[in-house]
């Protein structure tokens, strides 16, 4: 009986995706859409970005870097600045980036795996160098 307790209340204590998106992500970019000139939308963009390896490595880094200064996200200007997300466990911000990329049209939809996001946490690099990986892959393969 205390075995079956314990394990349901170990399920209890996992967040799902939403939820982490939810309590981390969705404060600024809301369900998804973002705000128009404040905060760009990510649902429909992270699974296109995601369809490379540089495109993987760059949102990786941007979760666990932050970026900053001013960028172009389907056509409209944002000039913001996001926090590194280094606080979260690398399957946690696995799991956010692939349940984005789900919620996009690609198929299948990129998935990001734990092993992903440690390498990009091993790699610290600044805000500032993410938005010029970010204008690097752009040039290659332009983002949405």
């Amino acid at each position: 009986m205390l075995a079956a307790l314990s394990l349901s209340l170990t399920d209890c204590s996992r967040k799902s995706p939403k939820m982490l998106y939810g309590s981390n992500c969705g404060i600024c970019h809301h369900s998804g859409d973002g705000m128009p000139g404040s905060v760009p939308p990510l649902v429909g963009r992270i699974d296109k970005i995601a369809s490379t390896p540089a495109g993987k490595q760059y949102l990786a880094n941007v979760l666990m870097n932050g970026v900053s200064g001013p960028i172009t996200a389907n056509g409209q200007p944002y000039n913001a600045e996001m926090p590194p997300f280094r606080y979260l466990k690398d399957d946690e911000v696995a799991q956010i980036l692939s349940w984005l990329s789900v919620r996009g049209t690609t198929q299948p939809a990129p998935e990001f795996s734990a092993q992903d996001i440690a390498a990009a946490r091993a790699n610290r690099i600044s805000s500032g160098r993410v938005a010029t990986e970010r204008e690097t892959l752009n040039k290659t393969t332009p983002l949405p």
